[in-house]
């Protein structure tokens, strides 16, 4: 398992100077069910987007041809 740094990932939307980003990863297990960390994550870079006025506008979990929102499971 690798885990993000939300500055890694936010570092890119300052440089760009974006409002909104959508996070995104796989499972390569084939399987998109979020995982407690990927819930933990979700709120950790929603928190740090509001501190720095980027929205976070949903994380997406790829699976073997499907995928889960976090916004559309309430997540976000």
């Amino acid at each position: 398992m690798s885990i993000a740094h939300p500055r890694e990932i936010f570092r890119g939307a300052v440089r760009y100077a974006a409002a909104r980003i959508i996070v995104a990863h796989n499972h390569p297990s084939g399987n998109p069910t979020p995982s407690d960390a990927d819930f933990t994550f979700t709120k950790r870079m929603a928190t740090c987007g509001e501190l720095m006025g980027i929205e976070l506008l949903d994380h997406i979990v790829i699976g073997s041809n499907t995928y889960i929102s976090l916004k559309e499971m309430g997540a976000i």
